[in-house]
């Protein structure tokens, strides 16, 4: 199973790690994933890999909508 948001595509980055004496070694930097059970519109659960800053927006606009009703 790939390191990627299924929601908003998110993957590994790559840059280097820099010592004190300059040298470089390459390095990932991971996403940081989840994995969470979402609802669908048809009422089934699906168990989707999320990146959490993802989670953090989803639930902020279910947050928006449930105060705008």
């Amino acid at each position: 199973m790939a390191r990627r948001c299924e929601i908003t595509g998110k993957g590994p980055l790559t840059g280097n790690n820099v010592s004190h004496a300059n040298n470089k070694t390459k390095r990932r930097q991971l996403p940081n994933l989840r994995s969470v059970k979402i609802t669908l519109e048809d009422g089934t659960t699906k168990r989707v890999r999320v990146a959490a800053s993802t989670l953090r927006t989803m639930k902020k606009k279910a947050a928006q909508t449930a105060s705008a009703e």
